[in-house]
């Protein structure tokens, strides 16, 4: 059975597929950025199977590089990332916010965060292949304005959402293209629409659909083979943006993403 680090698991979608996991003989490593939410998710898990906790937040890029070294330092045998994480468009009229870093805080959290931990894992993951990547993505996708990445002029809560999930998407293909011949995976996908979430709720938006009908998509793409650098929504096969696949805007993203990244 794999090892699967799971971010954003003490609430939504990111705890529905912890349990899930852990009742199919995974050992889940749940992250939370409460310590008390976390361990108490943990000793749930354990009722059902293996689990451990780590905390850390994920808005400081310190933490995140941090959580991943103590992965990778305790579970060597890593098998499976799912950058499950993120942070919604926030409530209707709400300022533009800052992560610990300054960064936008959308960006960050959702794009940022889980690219400097799939690079601080990327050793482990790649040490003991078949080993693969989920990035939980957003059929919202929205361009990067590379004179202004981070929404500094007319900020929205939507755009700077949508433009961390198309961040993502893009970032997930680049990545593909890297790591191809290692054994290592990486796709990202929309799990599904307006799902019963904090996020949505906090949004002002009527959920449209479960956490549960959002978890085949995550659960096939951490525990089947179904190739690399794909989209799914749900678990069809699909199209991100197509400014997500330009090898143009791939490469300023990349450029934009390491600038960000080392500040």
């Amino acid at each position: 059975m794999s090892t699967v680090l799971i971010t954003g698991a003490t609430s939504g979608l990111g705890r529905y597929i912890a349990f899930e996991l852990v009742r199919d003989g995974h050992l889940v490593l749940a992250h939370g950025r409460d310590r008390a939410r976390t361990e108490q998710l943990v000793a749930e898990l354990r009722t059902e199977g293996r689990a451990e906790g780590f905390v850390a937040d994920l808005a400081s890029l310190a933490e995140v590089r941090e959580l991943g070294a103590r992965v990778a330092q305790a579970h060597p045998e890593l098998d499976v990332l799912v950058n499950n994480a993120g942070v919604g468009s926030g409530s209707s009229g709400s300022g533009r916010e800052l992560s610990a870093d300054g960064h936008e805080l959308r960006l960050a959290v959702n794009y940022l965060a889980p690219v400097a931990l799939t690079r601080a894992l990327l050793p482990v993951l790649r040490a003991d292949p078949p080993a693969r990547i989920v990035n939980v993505g957003s059929v919202g996708q929205e361009p990067l304005d590379f004179a202004d990445p981070e929404l500094t002029r007319g900020y929205n809560g939507v755009s700077a959402y949508c433009r961390s999930k198309f961040a993502l998407a893009a970032h997930t293909f680049t990545l593909a293209e890297e790591l191809a011949g290692t054994g290592v995976s990486v796709n990202v996908l929309h799990p599904a629409t307006y799902m019963d979430t904090t996020m949505v709720r906090d949004a002002g938006v009527t959920p449209w659909n479960t956490v549960a009908d959002g978890a085949p998509g995550v659960l096939a793409l951490a525990t089947q083979d179904l190739g690399t650098g794909r989209y799914f929504d749900g678990t069809s096969p699909a199209r991100a943006h197509e400014a997500a696949y330009d090898r143009e805007v791939r490469k300023r993203l990349a450029a934009v993403t390491d600038q960000l990244l080392a500040v």
